[in-house]
C-alpha cells in the first residue's frame, strides 16, 4: 500500500512551504473547530494541530498527515485572524513598533500504526511603527483579513516587519526545519 504525505490544512503558504522540499504530498484541509480553552499559544497551537491532524488521519489512516496551527502572542494576549478590517486595524494597532512571537504548533499522524509527533516552534517578529494612514492603507489591501496577526510576511506584509528571530517559514505559518526532523521519524527524508 502507498503512503502519501496529507497536509491538512488549505492555506497557500503551508502548501507553498512544504513544496518546496521536493516532498510530494496531498491537500486534505480539516474542517474542526479552531477554539480552545487553552489559557496559554503553545497548549492553543498543540491542541488545534492535532486535532486536525487528527480528524484528517481518520478519514486517511495509512497516510501520514501533517496539522499545524499559528497564533500570535503579544504578552501573553493571544491574536488569532481577525474576521473584519476594523478587526484587523485594531490588531495592527497593538503590534506595530513592538516584538511579538509568532507560534506554531505541528502534529503528525499515521493512524495505522498510532505514531504521533507534537511540536511547538516560536519566532520573535518586530514590526515597524506604522501611523493610523499607513495602518489603514495596509488593511484596505485586503492581506490582512485571514491571517494571524493581520499581516502576510509573504506579502505585502513584508514592507512593515523590521526583523525577526528565528525560522523565517515559521512566520509563514510552518516551521520547515522543524517539520523535516520530525518527519524523519516517520521514515520520512527531506532532500
Amino acid at each position: 500500500m502507498t503512503v502519501s504525505i496529507v497536509l491538512a490544512s488549505a492555506s497557500e503558504g503551508r502548501s507553498d512551504l512544504l513544496r518546496r522540499t521536493g516532498i510530494p504530498f496531498l491537500v486534505d484541509p480539516s474542517n474542526c473547530s479552531e477554539t480552545t480553552d487553552a489559557h496559554d499559544p503553545e497548549t492553543h497551537v498543540r491542541i488545534l494541530a492535532l486535532r486536525k491532524a487528527t480528524e484528517v488521519s481518520l478519514r486517511r489512516p495509512y497516510d501520514i498527515v501533517i496539522g499545524a496551527d499559528t497564533v500570535i502572542d503579544l504578552d501573553g494576549q493571544m491574536l488569532g485572524k481577525p474576521t473584519s478590517p476594523a478587526d484587523a486595524e485594531a490588531m495592527l494597532k497593538k503590534l506595530v513598533g513592538r516584538t511579538h512571537r509568532l507560534v506554531s504548533g505541528i502534529a503528525i499522524l499515521h493512524g495505522a500504526s498510532e505514531k504521533m509527533y507534537q511540536g511547538v516552534e516560536s519566532t520573535a517578529v518586530h514590526l515597524r511603527f506604522l501611523s493610523r494612514e499607513q495602518i489603514r492603507a495596509y488593511v484596505a489591501s485586503g492581506e490582512p483579513i485571514g491571517k494571524s496577526g493581520s499581516y502576510e510576511i509573504q506579502g505585502l506584509g513584508a514592507t512593515i516587519i523590521d526583523r525577526i528571530e528565528g525560522d523565517f517559514a515559521n512566520v509563514v505559518g510552518l516551521p520547515l526545519a522543524h517539520l523535516a526532523r520530525a518527519l524523519q521519524e516517520f521514515g520520512v527524508r527531506v532532500p
